[in-house]
């Protein structure tokens, strides 16, 4: 099989962005959620796109463990496998965004590097950040798949917030301190942020709560 990049071309589609996002009657965009694990990322994300879907916008979530299990199934998660893993999922998210998807991830996604690549790949004006803030503590306390008392004892190498580090984001679009808000609440104002932002135009009355 020939690799070589020069046979490669990008074909230019007859349907623009614009096309695309003017049929689904709302901007291509992705919503990034980023914190611990069981912080409840992907509880909001789909109870986000839950009442976006009410509002009739076409979305998706990605999750880290569903895109584990098939296109980063090869990847482990040492520093340079977790890059590599954000490095494929960015450039998914960016054909969704150009699809005019609104797609929402949760990803724990701890290096504010890798974060950062994925804003310049997707476009900065088509990124929205939403730190998902936990103690580890309480993350640690639901505990869902066993991971952190695995870790604490000493099973689990490069578990972020025991033995590998969390790099909170300096400056996000939203900050969502998941062990006060309930989450239909925190999804409301992910919801709130994408009208303000003008990514959706839908009377927000449409939605109780």
């Amino acid at each position: 099989m020939d690799n070589n990049n020069n046979n490669v071309y990008k074909f230019r589609s007859l349907v623009s962005k614009q096309d695309r996002e003017a049929l689904h009657g709302h901007l291509g965009q992705l919503v990034w959620f980023t914190g611990l694990s069981a912080s409840g990322k992907s509880t909001i994300a789909h109870r986000a796109e839950q009442m976006l879907h009410k509002l009739g916008c076409s979305t998706y979530v990605l999750d880290g463990d569903n895109v584990r299990h098939g296109l980063c199934k090869d990847l482990g998660f040492s520093r340079e496998d977790r890059a590599e893993n954000l490095r494929r999922i960015g450039e998914m998210v960016k054909l969704f965004v150009d699809a005019g998807i609104i797609v929402l991830t949760a990803f724990i996604s701890p290096y504010s590097q890798d974060r950062q690549t994925i804003k310049d790949l997707v476009g900065r004006e088509r990124c929205l950040e939403v730190y998902v803030e936990c103690p580890v503590e309480i993350c640690a306390s639901r505990d869902p798949k066993g991971l952190y008392k695995r870790a604490l004892a000493g099973e689990l190498d490069g578990f972020t917030g025991v033995s590998a580090p969390y790099e909170p984001p300096t400056d996000p679009d939203l900050t969502l301190a998941s062990a006060q808000l309930p989450p239909d609440q925190a999804a409301r104002l992910v919801l709130d942020l994408l009208i303000h932002r003008g990514c959706i135009t839908n009377s927000e009355n449409q939605i109780a709560g």
